[in-house]
């Protein structure tokens, strides 16, 4: 059988990149840290994916085992000399502390096994498997490095699928919503795997995603947590929040537009199908969750942000998403720890610092006077 390691054995990991592997007849090993999860997948080696709709359809995962990469470093190398695919889902501040096992494996491999690997990191943040690349060739002399770099494929990719917080405590079932994209950016002719796109240039496809689906979820969830609201579905529900997002989904898919030269019409129906996404009501996903870890999504070169700027160089509408910058800044949720480091943040240096320290915005920048203005408006 053929064999696949996914780093990360969250609900993302097995929902998701681990299912349609497994789907596509591969052995997938699991490696995480912890060890609830790695224990049960090695003793009940199956679990179910449940799609969020009306008809209760569910998935059976068959061809799955973990291994914790903390405590058997020499299994995981072992796996990954055997592996077809390495693949990760475990957030993008992660990636530098697996490199080093991961390089390891890749050295080890290299010198054991001519067959191709292909590496994916499969992370909410453009060009990942190339950040995952630079981590692992760090760790790699020169003659290790020169074998890797041909033998091994480091394909950037763009993943989206909605898995909310489960309540599945003791159980490895995963909740997501039916719909998934996975696109790969290559011109190599790769084995099949059910599910994934093969595109020759991932740039439209991955901004598309980012400044639509993840941009929409986070105007909803800082919106909704200032208006009270509890659920993602419940947030849409309030029309003045839906027209705000409507809205800024709009800049951005002006900005898409103009620099990829998206067809108007298609891209409108991208937007709908998002939106209407968001509305799933079986998905129960909560506004704190899909809010979290403000600063990362504040980031010059993440959701909010980079299509403002980006809009602001190309002379476009960015008004929206300053007033989607402002609304994260106003996320004080106490139970999530870079809330509460943000808050802080504004209330020793101001909003002002903050733009340019988390966002990298020029205090002086129209942007930033704009971002500021509806911050004081929305905190009244």
């Amino acid at each position: 059988m053929k064999h696949a390691v996914h780093f990360g054995a969250g609900n993302i990991g097995r929902g998701f990149i681990g299912a349609l592997f497994s789907q596509s007849g591969y052995h997938v090993t699991f490696v995480d840290i912890a060890d609830e999860i790695i224990n049960k997948l090695n003793e009940e080696k199956q679990y179910q994916v449940k799609l969020a709709a009306d008809e209760q359809e569910a998935l059976t995962i068959k061809n799955v085992s973990g291994l914790n990469n903390l405590k058997q470093e020499n299994e995981v190398v072992e796996a990954i000399k055997n592996a077809e695919f390495l693949t990760t889902a475990i957030g993008p501040s992660i990636l530098p502390r697996i490199a080093p096992l991961i390089a390891r494996g890749l050295a080890a491999r290299v010198e054991n096994n001519s067959e191709k690997l292909y590496v994916i990191a499969c992370e909410n943040q453009i060009s990942a498997t190339d950040l995952l690349k630079s981590y692992i060739l760090e760790h790699l002399d020169e003659q290790a490095k020169e074998k890797v770099l041909s033998q091994v494929s480091f394909l950037n990719s763009a993943v989206d699928r909605i898995v909310p917080i489960q309540n599945n405590q003791g159980s490895l079932d995963v909740l997501v919503e039916p719909y998934h994209e996975w696109v790969v950016e290559t011109k190599e002719d790769i084995p099949h795997i059910e599910g994934m796109k093969i595109v020759p240039e991932l740039a439209p496809f991955i901004e598309r995603k980012l400044f639509t689906v993840n941009t929409g979820h986070a105007v909803i969830a800082y919106f909704g947590y200032l208006e009270g609201k509890e659920t993602i579905d419940q947030t849409l529900a309030d029309q003045d929040i839906y027209k705000q997002v409507k809205a800024t989904l709009d800049e951005t898919g002006a900005y898409l537009i103009n620099q990829y030269d998206l067809n108007p019409e298609e891209h409108q129906k991208y937007i709908d199908k998002i939106i209407s996404r968001f509305q799933n009501a079986h998905l129960n996903d909560g506004v704190t969750r899909v809010g979290r870890a403000p600063i990362r999504k504040l980031g010059p070169e993440d959701r909010l942000v980079r299509p403002a700027l980006q809009a602001e160089k190309a002379g476009l509408s960015y008004t929206n998403l300053a007033k989607a910058i402002a609304a994260a800044l106003l996320f004080d949720y106490q139970e999530d720890e870079d809330a509460v480091k943000l808050q802080a943040m504004i209330k020793e240096n101001g909003v002002p610092y903050v733009l340019q320290e988390v966002c990298g915005l020029d205090q002086s920048g129209e942007l930033a006077k704009e971002i500021t203005g509806h911050y004081e408006a929305l905190k009244r």
